[in-house]
Order: structure tokens, then sequence, then C-alpha cells
């Protein structure tokens, strides 16, 4: 047999080998393989795909890591109708819209209650199978073409156990939990998972899409040939069999109770839930109370008619089709008065305006200031001091103004911001939508940089809190960060909120943090675009030293970083910008000589720990006497092998409970999670037993 013939042979095993672990991991959640042993098979994949490129299948799996090319967006238009719903607020108004659907079908109708993702629709076009087309909803006629991004989520699948030509529409999402994690790398931080989403689905390379863990759930087909389901339950059920990944959730509710149950009996999905028409309102009271603890945001429900062949009857308007309607889980909102609006100045330098509104209460909690992001966003309100505003809490976290419910009769006009940065008079210049003060030595860029450096994520130096902090650069002790570590802290004794075990209890802590690891320093830095995962990805392609990383940005040699998976243009670049700048160099020449590490040590990211906890995911939540702060317990965690999160999913393998313990130990009994105490976890650091029993 030839080489070609092997590498045929090889890349076509490999492919089907990934296509079943990508559906194993993605769509059911249960992974038969470690992280590590995927990503074996992953290089080994795309080694012979760049030997032999003629031979990669169409719906390759290396397609899910994306292109480095840049892609346009052209405009592509529906073969199926995409609209809009029409919209119910109350339950009433729901039961009322089902009373008139059940006197047009002239039938015995059940209808389905699903949640409404709050995410991007999203239609995939398959030809005989095979993924052609992914194309964003639009205005409902024409959409934009994002195969090529689209391809890099996992739970899309590229080929379809069937040949069929099928148009299929769901929504993209990321999960509440992957998105805080993702927001808190981000300079200019998102409001809500659905805006990161929609960003991520739009990038302009697929290969920064590929970063992003995004999802989607389907929720209707549109078969071209074969003979459809004749319910929506079995439209739903075939969409599971083709491997799309459905939400669990669903109600169906009919006539009588009987009918119902036998509907949803053959749709093998879970937390299905049936009843009668008069059973509805309550599922949706329930629905409501749990939406907080729902791994994804949902803004409402869409409740369907389940008979297709009542559909076809009932058809649609220009807007929305007769046979659904959305009920709108309304934002929390309020009105209120816009009093004023201060200018923030970032660690970056990034200006942001923050609006000063009487206290108005917006769902469970008093409001009194909101972002206002930046100019574009003020004028688009066209916001004047004194106006009366709308605010409502966007995903229920985040306070927003929504519009402007009445101007002002003192005759402000729209509010500009300065064209001097407020803190050192600097003049702003503009990047983008936003303005930025370019003065390093900027008093308020310097405490944010401070206060970062020594958080809690960073260098974890305890008792150097903001008010320590405001204290020092007030008294001109220090000035930027190397000054922490010049500082006579036994000095401070006498002056305010400084007792001599305060001021000694600083000094230990500030010389303590000096045994923090090179990875930590290098977070803690605060490069733009450059977090902890930036950091992790760096070390592991074995650029371990500051030596190292300062030699490539001196010869503007990017290609090792960018060759790196997972490092974007953009994150390459912002990096080589700051340490290229003489006033960030002088300052790591500086910690360097104070004796911090500048250099990785094999204990940072080599395995020489009993790696127990591989494959592991684990969650820590209440208070512990060996292990404060929790942070601790995660360190032991992942340097034994095991991932650790924030909050606990069905994916949670096991769930470190200490005293205090709450409503996440709750959730990990009723998904099943292991549990364990800090007794048994120090015994299992120890060698005792591992926990997987």
């Amino acid at each position: 047999m030839g080489d070609i013939e092997q590498a045929k042979q090889e890349i076509a095993r490999l492919s089907e080998v990934l296509r079943r672990h990508q559906h194993l991991y993605y769509v059911e959640a249960m992974p038969e393989i470690s992280d590590l042993e995927y990503d074996r098979l992953v290089d080994s994949l795309l080694f012979l795909e760049s030997q032999y490129p003629d031979l990669r299948l169409p719906d390759s799996p290396s397609q899910r890591v994306g292109s480095d090319l840049g892609v346009g967006f052209p405009e592509v238009r529906h073969t199926i109708p995409v609209l809009s719903l029409d919209k119910a607020y109350t339950t009433d108004a729901v039961l009322q819209w089902m009373k008139r659907t059940r006197e047009r079908g002239e039938t015995h109708l059940s209808f389905t209650v699903e949640e409404k993702i709050d995410g991007v629709s999203l239609v995939l076009y398959y030809e005989k199978g095979l993924l052609a087309r992914a194309v964003t909803r639009g205005n409902g006629s024409v959409g934009n073409d994002v195969t090529a991004n689209a391809k890099t989520i996992q739970s899309i699948p590229l080929r379809l156990p069937k040949p069929l030509d099928v148009a299929v529409r769901g929504e993209v999402f990321l999960t509440t939990q992957d998105f805080e994690s993702l927001n808190k790398e981000m300079e200019t931080p998102y409001a809500n998972p659905r805006n990161l989403a929609a960003g991520a689905l739009r990038r302009l390379k697929s290969s920064e899409t590929a970063k992003f863990p995004l999802r989607m759930f389907v929720y209707e087909a549109y078969l071209q040939s074969e003979r459809s389901p004749d319910s929506h339950v079995g439209i739903l059920h075939m969409l599971k069999d083709l491997g799309f990944m459905v939400n669990p959730s669903l109600g169906v509710f009919a006539e009588d109770e009987l009918h119902a149950a036998a509907e949803a009996a053959v749709s093998h999905l879970a937390s299905v839930r049936t009843g009668t028409y008069e059973d509805l309102p309550g599922h949706v009271a329930r629905q409501m109370e749990r939406r907080g603890t729902l791994a994804h945001e949902i803004d409402g429900l869409v409740i369907k008619v389940n008979e297709l062949a009542v559909r076809e009857l009932l058809g649609y308007t220009g807007h929305h089709p007769r046979w659904a309607v959305a009920f709108k889980f309304d934002a929390p909102e309020a009105q209120t008065t816009l009093l004023g609006i201060d200018v923030q100045v970032g660690r970056t330098g990034r200006i942001t305006p923050v609006g000063r509104v009487k206290t108005v209460k917006v769902g469970n909690s008093m409001v009194s200031n909101v972002t206002l992001h930046n100019q574009d966003y003020i004028n688009m309100l066209e916001l004047a001091i004194g106006d009366t505003v709308a605010i409502s809490k966007r995903g229920d976290v985040i306070p927003a103004i929504e519009r402007v419910v009445e101007k002002n009769e003192e005759g402000h006009t729209t509010w500009t911001l300065p064209s001097d940065c407020p803190s050192c008079g600097t003049s702003l210049v503009i990047q983008g939508a936003h303005s930025f003060c370019p003065n390093d030595d900027c008093p308020d860029q310097v405490l944010g940089r401070i206060a970062f450096f020594v958080g809690r994520e960073q260098m974890d130096i305890e008792g150097f809190g903001p008010e320590t902090v405001a204290f020092l650069v007030g008294r001109n002790l220090v000035r930027d960060i190397p000054d922490i570590y010049e500082v006579d802290y036994d000095g401070l004794v006498g002056e305010p909120g400084f007792g001599t075990k305060k001021a000694g209890s600083l000094g230990q802590a500030v010389s303590k943090s000096k045994d923090r690891p090179y990875a930590s320093l290098l977070v803690a830095l605060g490069i733009p675009d450059f977090g902890k995962k930036a950091v992790d990805l760096l070390l592991k392609a074995g650029i371990r030293s500051m030596e190292q990383l300062l030699a490539l940005v001196d010869s503007q040699d990017m290609e090792p970083l960018l060759a790196i998976k997972g490092f974007g243009q953009r994150t390459v670049e912002s990096l080589f910008e700051y340490l290229s700048r003489p006033a960030h160099r002088q300052m790591i020449e500086r910690l360097g000589l104070l004796g911090l590490h500048m250099r990785a040590e094999k204990a940072e990211d080599e395995q020489i720990l009993p790696q127990i906890f591989v494959d592991q995911v684990w969650c820590v939540t209440g208070s512990f006497e060996h292990f404060a702060p929790r942070s601790l317990a995660l360190q032991e965690i992942e340097a034994r092998g095991g991932r650790t999160t924030g909050s606990v999913t069905r994916k949670t393998t096991h769930l470190l409970a200490g005293s205090g313990a709450g409503s996440k130990l709750q959730q990990a009994a009723s998904f099943g999670t292991k549990i364990v105490d800090e007794t048994d976890f120090i015994a299992m650091l120890e060698g005792g037993p591992d926990g997987t029993d």
C-alpha cells in the first residue's frame, strides 16, 4: 500500500474518531477521553492534512480550529421563513392566544413550551448531509454567510448521518459561566452573554471565533425532500438523532393529559413535563422561578402548535408565524433622573463615563450608578443631564439606560466627554469607539495598575486593599508598581490606620509575594488582552522566561507566538506594544532586581505531583481551615491535573464543600456530583482515596 493510500485511510480513521469524541463531549456531555488525548488526535490529523491537503475531507474535524484568513460576510437569501415571533407579556395573554389558535385550527391541538434562549439566531443549510451554509437571521429574508465561523462551533454537525437536504434553525449562545470567565479578560467587558456571542460569531477570522466556547441549541427543521415528522416533538426527536444539541427542557400541553403524555413519550428528551391546558400557567411560573439557576440565559418561553399540519393551515403574517408566540420575561425596569456624569480613568487609560442617577429600585436591587460605555452610546441616546430615563438590568445583572423618557427642562444638551483627562489633564486620544489617556504617569492609571497588581488573583498581597493603595500613592511613597517593594512598612506605624500589627503584617505579605511564580507576575502586569489563559499557553509553548519574551519583542519576531494555538493577532500585537514601551521595560527590570521571579520554575507547569485529578472537574465552595483563601485549594487541584470551575453543572465531577456551603451544595446533590469535605480532600492530597469510587 502506498504512502498516499495509507494517509487517506488514517485521515478517514482520525476524522471518524474525532467526530465521535466531539459529539460525546459537546453534545452528550459524556467525554470518554482526556483533553490531552483529544488534542493529540487533532494534532495528528492536522499534520497529515498539512502533508496531503487534497485528502482533507469536506467535513474534517480540523475545521473546528478555524482559519487565520480574513473573511467577509456576504449576504445570502434565506430559503425558509426566518421571522420574528408575536409577543405576549402575561400568562392570560398566552391562554387567550391558545384559545384563538384552537378555534382557527378547528381540531384538537397540543402545544409545546420551550425556553427562549437569549442568543444569536442562526440557520444551518445542509445539502446531501453536508453543512453548506450558515446564515445569520439578518432581516428575515437576507442574512450574512458566517459558515467558516459556524464550523468552529463544536455542537454543530459538519456532516449528518443521513444525506438530507434540510434547513435547521437554532440559537448560538455562551453559558453564563463561560461568559463570566471570558469577560474577566476583556479590556472592554460585554454587558451580557448574548452580545459577546454575537461578537464572537462575527469575528473576521474564524480562528478567532474558535477561541470562544460557543454552543448552539436547535429547535426547527425544514426538510426539502424526505417526509417530515408530523409534530414538533417529532422534529426535536429527529434533530437529536441527527446529532444536534437540543434543549432538554420541554413542556407539552393538550386537552387531556393522556394525549400530551403520549406525544412526550416518543421524544426521548429529558425534562419533559406534560399536562392539560389548565396546567400551563403553573409550568410558566416554575420556568420563571428556575430561570436564575440555568446554565444559560433565557429571556422568555416560546409556545408553539405541536401539530405540523395545523401549522400549515394557520400560516404566517408578514412578520410572524400564526402558530407560535413568545412569552417574554421583561427585564426589570424603572424610571429615574440623570443627576450627573462622572468620568473614570482605567488602569489602561481607557475613559469610561458613568451616569449618576437618583437612586431607584430595579428588580431586587437599588441602582444609583449606570455605565454609559462611550460617547457613541451617549450620542445614540441623545442623553443630557436632568433627563428622565428608563433603566433596566440587562441580563438581570448590569444596570443600563435604555432610553430617554422625557427631556430635561433646564435646556441641557447632549453630554460630551471632556477633551482632557480629568485625572492628569493630558489631551485624550481616540482609539476605535473609546477615548484614552496616553499618560502612563496619570494618577488614576497608577492607582488602577497597583490595585490590580496586588489583587488576590494576581500577586495576592494580603491587606493591600484600595485604601492602602490610595494612602501610599497619596503620600508619594508609591509612584509605580516596583515602589511597593521599597516602602519601609515598619515606618508607617503611627500613620492613620497603621498600628504595629498591621504595618508588620503588610510588610511580611509584600515580602512573601516575591515567592509568587513567574506566571502570576506576568498576569499581574495587566497587559491588555493578555490574561491568565494567555500566560498558560505561553508557558506550555516553551516560552518560560521574561528574557525569552523580551528577545522576541526586540527582534520583532511575532511568528513563534502567532504559531501558538489559541493566540490571535490582537493578543500578540498587544503584548509586543506593551513590552516595547521604555517605561514598562524599566519597571520589569526593577522588579527583577527586587527579587521577583522572571522565569518559570519546573513546578509551575510540569507534572511533578501525582496527577490524581486528571479528567476531573472540581468546584470549591464554603470556608476552610487549611485553605484560606479558597484559591489555595484550587491550586492544589490544578497542580494534580484537575480542572476547576466557579459553578456546579452536570459536568462537575467533584464539589469541595467547606462550612457555610449553600446553593452549590444543593445543586451538586441534585446532579449526583461527588461531595468532598476538607478532611477527605487533605487525605486525597496525601495519597489517600482518590474520590473516584
